[in-house]
């Protein structure tokens, strides 16, 4: 495949890993962007505004001679957004309120170049078995997912064990629809 080499926004091993899987040649700048956002948005609009604040910041600080890539993943049950557990109690809570239950993973993307803007989101819906205490702790302990929207990776134990059904991109849940990431970068061409 013959794509330019990227600057990816983010210092997520998966999004990296996906990258790599996909063959695209790519340098890691992390954005510092504010990732807050208005209160009017709908949740797919809130992944993308926080995406487009991390490529623009990039694009601000290091030019645009190259595409910058950048992406925001957030979890959404019960009509609210989850991110990232503060601790190991809250990693749990969010835990327990996802067993059993299903939710949606809505990743934004954004793909900056010259005066090129592609901006998306993907969305894949997750239901969670009914998972045991001992489980969700065993889970916490173990994997520590403290770094992830929804304090779980598809791709680990809970992912296994406690994933009863996804509609949508796998990949997606691990925090980049990368077939849409290539197909957009394609385009820009």
């Amino acid at each position: 495949m013959n794509l330019d080499k990227i600057i990816l926004a983010s210092q997520s091993p998966r999004r990296k890993q996906l990258l790599e899987w996909a063959e695209i040649e790519f340098d890691v700048i992390v954005s510092d962007a504010d990732e807050s956002y208005p209160s009017d948005l709908s949740f797919s609009e809130i992944a993308i505004h926080i995406a487009k604040n991390k490529a623009q910041v990039i694009k601000d600080n290091h030019g645009n001679s190259m595409p910058i890539l950048a992406a925001d993943t957030i979890v959404v049950c019960n009509q609210k957004v989850i991110g990232k557990p503060k601790d190991r109690a809250d990693a749990i809570s969010i835990i327990n309120e996802l067993s059993g239950n299903t939710h949606e993973v809505i990743t934004g993307v954004a793909i900056l170049h010259q005066e090129n803007e592609i901006l998306f989101s993907d969305i894949t819906t997750v239901s969670f078995h009914m998972l045991t205490q001992e489980q969700i702790e065993f889970y916490v302990d173990n994997y520590k997912p403290y770094d992830k929207a929804g304090a779980y990776a598809i791709q680990e134990w809970i992912g296994v064990v406690g994933i009863k059904s996804i509609q949508g991109d796998f990949y997606n849940v691990m925090g980049l629809p990368v077939s849409r990431v290539v197909q957009a970068l394609q385009n820009l061409y």
